[in-house]
């Protein structure tokens, strides 16, 4: 089973396990470019903009964040972009979903439509996390479709978050343990459960599972999405 959390190094940093595959935002975003432009999305000014609109100085938030000052401002100047870890860090330190890092500063659309391989999307530690809804309002709905390796699930702790939670098994074969129940997802099939109830998820299979997953938190301080994909250690099995 994996652990959400890195143990902390002398500095009280996550330590980082060695020889892990790593990928940064801006990569993952560029990974189907074969199909067509991928909306690429500047990390950088993005986080210049929220810092600023909080009224904090990079050395602000390089304390709240534990991330190195140098590290910030190249990230800011766009000589640097940041891991999914970093992000990570920076969402908590910043009190907003890691999602944010999707949106650009332009005013919101009233419509997201995407063709195949041209959403936005992230890798996590154990597969990668498109975002359907990338330039809309939030307003308590997250909408994306999930790829999961085989082999990987979400940690030996169980989720809680508000609100509800959809799942809609598009490919391969999805496991959700629900308290005490196991819902066994094959293609086609769907899950909608109350999101305080104890689950998680698990790809049993050898081949990569693929899901539309819907998250609606009931409070607008709620990030269910990082408990879901948050950066992991332990022994990650790439796809």
């Amino acid at each position: 089973m994996h652990n959400f959390n890195s143990p902390p190094d002398s500095s009280g940093r996550p330590r980082q396990r060695r020889g892990r595959r790593r990928h940064n935002f801006l990569e993952a975003l560029q990974q189907s470019q074969a199909a067509g432009p991928v909306p690429v999305i500047d990390i950088g000014q993005r986080l210049r903009d929220i810092r600023s609109a909080r009224g904090l100085s990079i050395r602000d938030l390089a304390r709240n964040s534990s991330l190195n000052v140098n590290t910030l401002s190249m990230i800011e100047n766009g000589k640097n972009s940041p891991s999914l870890e970093t992000l990570q860090q920076l969402s908590i330190a910043l009190e907003m979903p890691i999602t944010a890092f999707f949106e650009d500063s332009a005013p919101k659309n009233k419509i997201a439509h995407y063709q195949a391989n041209q959403r936005p999307s992230v890798a996590f530690a154990h597969g990668t996390l498109e975002d359907l809804g990338a330039g809309l309002p939030r307003r308590g709905l997250e909408t994306f479709q999930v790829t999961l390796h085989p082999h990987s699930d979400s940690g030996d702790h169980q989720m809680v978050h508000t609100g509800r939670e959809v799942v809609f098994c598009l490919e391969g074969q999805l496991t959700y343990t629900i308290e005490d129940q196991v819902f066994v997802l094959n293609p086609g099939d769907s899950l909608f459960f109350e999101a305080h109830l104890p689950h998680r998820w698990q790809n049993d299979g050898d081949t990569p599972s693929r899901s539309l997953l819907v998250l609606c938190p009931s409070d607008e301080q709620d990030h269910p999405t990082e408990r879901h994909f948050a950066p992991q250690t332990g022994n990650t099995v790439e796809g």
